[in-house]
C-alpha cells in the first residue's frame, strides 16, 4: 500500500495497515452532536459519530484535542469530573445512555474501560478478574466464578503466563501482563464495548506487540474503542479511524483511507508531521 503522492511523507510507517472489513457492520454506539463543557470551557464542539459494531475505531489527534474526553463520554466517566457537563446524545444499541432512568452501574458493566496506566486492584490476580462478575452477580456458583476467570484469562492471552499463581498479587505482574490482566478483568463482566485510553503507551515494545495482538483477536467479540497518540498503532489495530482537533471531529472513515488519501488538509497535515 502506498501513500497518495501529495503527501509527504515516509510510507513505510504505514505498511502494516489492516484491510478493512469488506462485511458492513451495523452502528453499536451513535454519537450525535456531543459537546463537553468543563466548567465555562468547552472541551468538545459538536461531535457526531458512528462506531461499527465488532470494529477496532482509533481516535487519534495532538495532545489536549478531544480525543481522551469524548472517549469517556461512552461511559460517563465525565459524570465523576465536578463541573463536567455533556449535551447531544449518544446511543448504546438505540438507547440513549444519559437519559435520567439508565442506570450508570450497568452502564460502565457493558462498557468497560483500560486506562492508560495499568491499574489492577491490590488483590490476587483471581479476585482482579473475580471482582466484576461477583458483585454484578454473574456467577451462581464458586465453579461458575472459576470458569468465568479462567475463560477471560485465557481470552486475555494471559492464562498461560499466571495459571499456577492465580493466588498471587496482580501488582506482581509486569507492566504488560498488568494490561492484559485489566483487559480480562474488563471482559469478565461480558461488555458489549471495550473503551481504552492509550493502552500501550507505558509499555515496552514486546508488551506493546502483544496487547495489539490482543486487540485484533478481541474484535471478533468486542466492539473496541482506543485512544492513541501513535498513528502507527491506529495503522496497525483499527479499520476506522477519527482524527480530533482542538475539540473537533475532524474527519473519521476507514483506517486506510485516512491514512493514505484524507479529504481534510488538517488530516493531511497531522499525518505529516506538520503538527502534533
Amino acid at each position: 500500500m502506498t501513500v497518495a503522492a501529495d503527501i509527504k511523507t515516509d510510507t513505510s510507517a504505514f505498511a502494516t495497515i489492516r484491510t478493512p472489513d469488506l462485511q458492513p457492520r451495523p452502528v453499536k454506539v451513535k454519537a450525535t452532536g456531543v459537546k463537553v463543557f468543563y466548567g465555562a470551557k468547552q472541551a468538545l464542539h459538536g461531535v457526531t459519530i458512528d462506531i461499527p459494531d465488532r470494529t477496532v475505531t482509533a481516535f487519534i489527534g495532538p495532545s489536549g484535542c478531544g480525543k481522551s474526553t469524548f472517549l469517556r463520554c461512552f461511559n460517563r466517566m465525565n459524570d465523576t469530573i465536578v463541573g463536567a457537563r455533556v449535551e447531544g446524545e449518544i446511543l448504546l444499541d438505540n438507547r440513549n445512555i444519559y437519559a435520567p432512568d439508565l442506570d450508570v452501574v450497568e452502564l460502565r458493566a457493558r462498557v468497560g474501560m483500560v486506562f492508560q496506566k495499568p491499574n489492577p486492584f491490590p488483590k490476587s490476580i483471581f479476585e482482579n478478574v473475580a471482582y466484576g462478575p461477583r458483585i454484578h452477580g454473574l456467577a451462581r456458583t464458586k465453579a461458575e466464578l472459576e470458569e468465568v476467570v479462567v475463560t477471560s484469562l485465557q481470552k486475555a492471552s494471559l492464562f498461560n503466563e499466571v495459571k499456577d499463581r492465580l493466588q498471587e498479587p496482580g501488582t506482581g505482574l509486569s507492566g504488560g501482563q498488568q494490561q492484559r490482566l485489566c483487559i480480562a478483568r474488563a471482559i469478565a463482566v461480558s461488555p458489549d464495548v471495550i473503551l481504552m485510553d492509550e493502552p500501550c503507551s507505558a509499555l515496552d515494545p514486546i508488551a506493546t506487540a502483544k496487547v495489539e495482538e490482543l486487540i485484533d483477536e478481541l474484535r471478533a467479540n468486542y466492539t473496541i474503542v482506543i485512544v492513541t497518540h501513535s498513528m502507527q498503532q491506529a495503522a496497525r489495530v483499527s479499520q476506522r479511524t477519527a482524527f480530533f482537533h482542538l475539540g473537533h471531529l475532524v474527519e473519521e472513515g476507514p483506517t486506510n483511507m485516512i491514512f493514505t488519501k484524507p479529504i481534510e488538509q488538517r488530516t493531511q497535515d497531522y499525518i505529516t508531521g506538520r503538527f502534533g
